[in-house]
Order: C-alpha cells, then structure tokens, then sequence
C-alpha cells in the first residue's frame, strides 16, 4: 500500500487462537479469552514503520500492545489505516474492554481502552 501523508491512526484486528493469562508491562496479568480483538493506536509520523514494529515479533517490549502480540499464539489478522483520530476509531469499533486503560496511558478522551474484545 503507498504511504498517505494524512494518516494518523490505524486499527489492528488481533486474534488470539487459544485463551491464555498474558502478563502486560506493569499493569501485572490478565486473561485473554480465545477470540477477536481490535486495538487502536496512532503515529503522527512515520506510520508504516509503527505497523511494520508491530508486525515484527523480534522487538523490545515497550508498549502494552507488544505484550499482547508477543504471545504465541497472538496473530494480526488485519490492519486498516485512518485519517480519523484513534479515539474516535475506539469509539467505533465497539466491544468489551479487557485490560483497563491498556494503550491508553496518554488518553484526554476517556477512552478505557484502547484494546477491546470484539
């Protein structure tokens, strides 16, 4: 896909094969129940090289979303890009929150979450 200098965020639509308790950064452990997942993130510059980070599975663990797609049996299924802000993009793409506040440390809108199970 070419790069379009006007997205800001994007969705990546996670699935996790089999249920499992995965431990994220400090937040300690949480379970994660075997099904789809949507997480909203931006990158304000250079945002194909955000998601080519989060498609590698050689990485330091930095952010709560590298937990998550670390584990083994974790897999992205499908990426969409957006001029749209992610909170705007968690807003409309429903679900259950799972981890509180995951991927939403810097969060003004109120978000919860950022991940969410579908």
């Amino acid at each position: 896909m070419p790069p379009n200098t006007s997205w800001v965020s994007y969705s990546l639509f996670i699935r996790v094969k089999k249920t499992q308790n995965i431990t994220v950064g400090r937040f300690g452990r949480f379970e994660f129940t075997a099904g789809n997942y949507i997480y909203s993130g931006s990158a304000l510059r250079n945002i194909l090289a955000r998601l080519n980070r989060h498609l590698r599975k050689e990485k330091k663990l930095r952010w709560h979303i590298d937990y998550l797609l670390d584990a083994e049996t974790v897999e992205i299924f499908k990426i969409v890009v957006s001029t749209t802000p992610e909170c705007e993009l968690v807003a409309a793409g429903g679900g259950t929150i799972i981890v509180p506040g995951f991927g939403a440390s810097d969060c003004r809108s109120g978000c919860g979450s950022h991940l969410r199970r579908l």
